[in-house]
């Protein structure tokens, strides 16, 4: 896995290789004899094959949030609406 991890900064190091078309690509893949994942990814822009050589597992946001309700921005919108309607009845 070490070697894919040198391969990939490799490829983003150099402009030419990042650049490079798929076949261009296996084939500097082929020579520098990477894992098939990875030349599978490269080659058919499909990153699964190396999400399983990395062991990626996808991350799913949480259903449930911690942020605040808007259950008070309703009461501030009462206490709003009671204040106006006295200082118009104070007028």
């Amino acid at each position: 896995m070490q070697d894919t991890i040198d391969l990939l900064e490799a490829i983003g190091r150099d402009a030419s290789l990042r650049h490079a078309s798929a076949d261009e690509l296996s084939r500097v893949l082929e020579q520098a004899q990477a894992s098939p994942a990875l030349t599978a990814a490269a080659t058919s822009g499909d990153r699964a094959p190396l999400s399983v050589e990395l062991g990626a597992k996808p991350n799913q946001a949480p259903q449930i949030t911690q942020a605040p309700g808007h259950e008070d921005d309703e009461e501030q919108e009462e206490q709003e609406e009671q204040s106006s309607a006295s200082a118009r009845r104070s007028d």
